[in-house]
């Protein structure tokens, strides 16, 4: 992910209060078998968080605080990840929350890369010491559905060269981890979230790829980052996954794709954010953009930018129209981006864009669902659970938002959870567990965990 520039109010975090939750069920697994758990995914699972995988990140992975809760009910562990060595970042920096001066003089917090961030030993592979080698969290960062089958896929994914069990065959798929993982662990429960980087790509390139779910392949098995999976490529990918998941006829749960458009990432710069103060400023912009090319004529006050889509015009942006967090807040402020010089396409994205990523998260999470229906596993409904976080809720008396900073569940790069945040999914999850297979896994005490760190 490209590094964060970002203006914006923030507010204090809550203080963390004692829990008032008190277990009246004896917890048991239900018709569930957890005795080895194994989790497959992508960011999330392998607890990526302020646009790095840390240390940090990796010890409050959801994954880590399901098992926790799974040993209540008879999950023999252990539960091995594979860990980086820093808490700074691999394989870039992570981001802080630290004060920034802005080109205008303007001097506030901001997310900034992590002083004195360095590469030193941290290309060093994992190398796990327990059980012949066991790792129960396979969760890599970027990766797709659809890459499940692209050969030679941890020669151009470091997270994956890192633990990979034959890493250095260009022959290796992850569907190849998958099945070494299988056949030697002998998982009997698995979760599987899969898909969120199948349209992530598309999002954060502001649309600039293919969106309708029809892309070809630009060699072998390998899709551009930039579009969205082609839908019969992921359908193909998903299924071989889940086949070999619970082939050892494991239980589970499968975890269907959020909305990622009510992450901060793509709410916190306003569309309706360019603030003239002066009656000039206005004069000139009226004059330079005919009405063909704007909503309405300019005004004092908040009007919206001036940007370039995606079919090369110039013009107003309208309501409902997002503007990336990784546009740079100084050429905002200081080289007139979005009003004198139009913000560039690769930070908007348009209302037909979001149509696109929205229809792909629909097919994406039927397909989801379907499966979970045939293999009569766990269904969890993300999507409608993140979709709330946005109007905010209280657990035990803390208030939590997806608003950025302030609402304590999304880390500083706007799209992956705190370590609060974490903790509410794997809640989630333990909810369509207890749901599904009859069982009493107590929820995890959200207040233990961090928020944002302050400076």
């Amino acid at each position: 992910m490209r590094k964060i520039y970002i203006v914006g109010a923030l507010a204090v975090l809550f203080s963390a209060c004692k829990p008032n939750v008190a277990i009246t069920t004896k917890p048991s697994p239900g018709t569930a078998n957890f005795a080895n758990y194994l989790a497959i995914g992508s960011s999330y699972t392998a607890g990526f968080s302020d646009n790095a995988l840390t240390v940090s990140g990796q010890y409050n992975s959801y994954p880590i605080r399901l098992f926790e809760q799974f040993s209540l009910v008879g999950s023999d562990g252990p539960f091995i990840q594979p860990y980086v060595y820093s808490d700074n970042g691999y394989a870039n920096p992570k981001l802080v929350l630290s004060h920034k001066t802005y080109c205008n003089g303007d001097y506030r917090l901001a997310p900034i890369d992590v002083p004195n961030w360095n590469a030193d030993s941290r290309d060093s592979p994992f190398v796990s010491t327990a059980n012949n080698g066991q790792i129960n969290n396979i969760g890599i960062p970027r990766i797709r559905a659809v890459d499940y089958m692209v050969a030679g896929f941890p020669l151009i994914n470091r997270w994956a060269s890192r633990f990979y069990n034959n890493a250095a065959n260009p022959a290796t798929r992850p569907l190849d981890e998958l099945s070494f993982r299988v056949r030697t662990q002998h998982p009997t429960f698995v979760t599987m979230w899969l898909g969120i980087d199948d349209v992530l790509g598309f999002a954060l390139a502001g649309g600039q790829g293919d969106g309708t779910g029809a892309a070809l392949p630009v060699a072998g098995n390998i899709y551009n980052s930039h579009d969205i999976s082609n839908f019969n490529a992921f359908f193909n990918a998903y299924d071989s996954a889940l086949n070999t998941a619970v082939s050892t006829s494991a239980d589970g749960a499968l975890i269907n794709i959020p909305d990622i458009l009510s992450l901060p990432f793509f709410n916190v710069i306003p569309v309706k954010g360019l603030n003239l103060t002066r009656r000039s400023l206005v004069d000139s912009l009226n004059a330079k953009y005919p009405s063909a090319t704007r909503e309405k004529a300019f005004d004092t006050g908040y009007n919206y930018f001036i940007v370039r889509d995606h079919n090369g015009n110039v013009r107003q942006a309208v309501p409902g129209e997002l503007i990336l967090m990784t546009t740079p807040v100084d050429s905002i402020l200081c080289a007139s981006w979005g009003g004198w010089n139009p913000i560039p396409e690769e930070y908007v994205i348009t209302t037909e864009e979001q149509q696109q990523i929205q229809t792909a998260i629909s097919t994406f999470n039927g397909h989801i669902f379907n499966r979970a229906q045939l293999f009569n596993l766990a269904y969890v409904d993300m999507h409608n659970y993140l979709t709330s976080f946005p109007s905010g809720f209280s657990y035990n008396g803390i208030k939590y938002s997806t608003d950025f900073v302030s609402g304590g569940t999304i880390s500083l790069d706007g799209i992956h959870p705190t370590q609060r945040g974490y903790a509410l999914i794997a809640n989630k999850i333990i909810m369509a567990i207890n749901d599904h297979y009859k069982a009493t896994i107590p929820q995890t005490d959200v207040n233990k965990y961090r928020g944002i760190t302050f400076p």
